[in-house]
């Protein structure tokens, strides 16, 4: 886990699979005063592989998806080699959700996906067994064209 921004130490830190990030601000030595905690979700597990960012107060969050696979953080990295819960998979793109091996909170963060479409693409995997493409979302009840053309930018097939 890469950690940067308005914390004491930043840097990588290992840690093992299913810590959350604010202990592994506790292991940065925390967050400075001027960061702006509100805008990190501290309750996340963070991924094998991803980047965090911590920002200031008044900081505008950078562009991308998270780093965790419990929702927002900031403009974080997602891994890219996650092996966490619904990691992304060894040698994973920057940013990418594997749909083959996401559990939900991953899938999660996708545009406009909450937990019951995420739960309706699990079911659909295991039902249909693996995605053969990532276009083969469009078969899941509740993904129409927009969300598709949305998601398909954010996730692999692997």
């Amino acid at each position: 886990m890469h950690l940067t921004g308005a914390v004491v130490s930043p840097g990588v830190r290992e840690v093992p699979q299913g810590y959350r990030l604010y202990q592994v601000l506790e292991l940065a030595g925390g967050a400075t005063p001027e960061a702006d905690l509100a805008a990190v979700n501290l309750a996340a597990v963070v991924v094998d592989g991803g980047q965090v960012h911590v920002p200031r107060k008044g900081e505008a969050a950078p562009p991308g998806p998270p780093a965790v696979s419990g929702g927002p953080v900031t403009g974080g990295r997602m891994p890219g080699g996650g092996t966490g819960p619904g990691g992304a998979g060894a040698g994973m793109p920057e940013g990418m959700v594997n749909l083959n091996t996401a559990d939900a909170p991953a899938l999660e963060m996708l545009p406009r996906v909450g937990p019951v479409l995420a739960e309706r693409i699990i079911a659909w995997r295991t039902e249909h067994g693996p995605f053969a493409r990532a276009e083969d979302l469009d078969a899941v009840p509740g993904i129409g064209p927009a969300l598709l053309e949305a998601m398909l930018p954010l996730v692999v097939v692997r």
